[in-house]
């Protein structure tokens, strides 16, 4: 090879290397979550006749709120002054499992958000309930898609362990965005008192994927009683086996003292941190340390779903 050919060689190299990388394409690698779909999400409720058809993601990979701001009106979740929609990570993931099996088809709510009067009345009229729902938190819904078998998508979201998933017979199934669980109707405990004394609460982030120095919001479900706190720092935690090493980030509050008081809802919701900005690609979670415990059946501490972090010039 002559110079003049291996300098258009190397002038196609890294003009081509540089299409590939400054493209929209290979900037949009970035996702938010472990489990996402196509973008697109069709759901109607039963009751309410309420429908969503829409697109979930704009062309550069940001949220299209109007889009949610729909998926919260099917749900009954529509008080702007929550200030927050139905999980995001509950709504990739119905997209993840419904393109699995039915990819553009309606998916139908049985169940939606439950506000925590209405939960209760349900369950004092003999419905199949949990005291705790996660249904209270916007974290999960009942649901069909005509053609497709309950038992079996149960069975398919059953085997990703990422999330809670319950089957009662026929074609309807529950799915959460909670810890990882199954269960049928046999083995639903939800007439048992495992949930009282904030046994089984769950921590989650608002993603799954953050970069470094990034802003996170930490939340609460599944709470049976409020009235406690959280220390004010919490532990950064890396997510492999024998790893002992953690790190320190404050809680942003305006509060005094060291402990942050969770007094409701809204307040176990909005446990806000940002990233280190210098912190190592890899796989953590979050440790929160409880105090002014109500109960000493409650846990001493609690660990969030795992996390994915990447450099800050990803």
């Amino acid at each position: 090879m002559n110079i003049h050919n291996l300098l258009i060689h190397l002038f196609v190299f890294f003009l081509l290397f540089f299409i590939l990388t400054a493209s929209p394409s290979a900037q949009s690698k970035f996702t938010p979550f472990f489990l996402m779909g196509d973008g697109k999400i069709r759901l109607q409720d039963m009751k309410t006749h309420q429908e969503a058809d829409v697109v979930l993601l704009y062309s550069d990979g940001s949220f299209n709120e109007s889009a949610f701001d729909q998926i919260d009106a099917v749900f009954g979740f529509s008080d702007p002054s929550k200030g927050e929609h139905v999980s995001l990570r509950l709504i990739f993931m119905l997209d993840y499992f419904s393109d699995l099996v039915a990819p553009g088809k309606t998916i139908f709510l049985t169940s939606g958000y439950r506000s925590p009067e209405y939960n209760d009345s349900l369950k004092k009229a003999g419905g199949v309930v949990a005291k705790t729902s996660t249904h209270m938190d916007g974290l999960a819904l009942d649901f069909f898609i005509e053609g497709v078998k309950g038992k079996e998508l149960w069975e398919i979201i059953r085997q990703k362990n990422c999330c809670g998933v319950g089957h009662y017979g026929g074609k309807e199934i529950h799915l959460d965005a909670s810890r990882p669980r199954f269960w049928e109707a046999a083995t639903s405990k939800v007439d048992t008192n495992e949930s009282d004394y904030n046994r089984r609460m769950f921590l989650s982030t608002d993603f799954d994927r953050y970069r470094a120095g990034e802003a996170l919001r930490l939340s609460l479900s599944s709470v049976s009683h409020f009235g406690f706190g959280i220390r004010k720092k919490a532990a950064l935690i890396p997510d492999r086996e024998g790893s002992k090493s953690l790190t320190a980030i404050d809680i942003q509050t305006q509060s005094n003292g060291d402990c942050l008081p969770i007094n409701d809802r809204s307040s176990s919701h909005w446990i806000n941190l940002t990233l280190p900005p210098n912190i190592k690609e890899g796989r953590y979670r979050l440790q929160l340390d409880f105090c002014q415990r109500p109960f000493e059946q409650m846990p001493l501490n609690i660990l969030s779903n795992e996390i994915e972090v990447l450099s800050s010039g990803f």
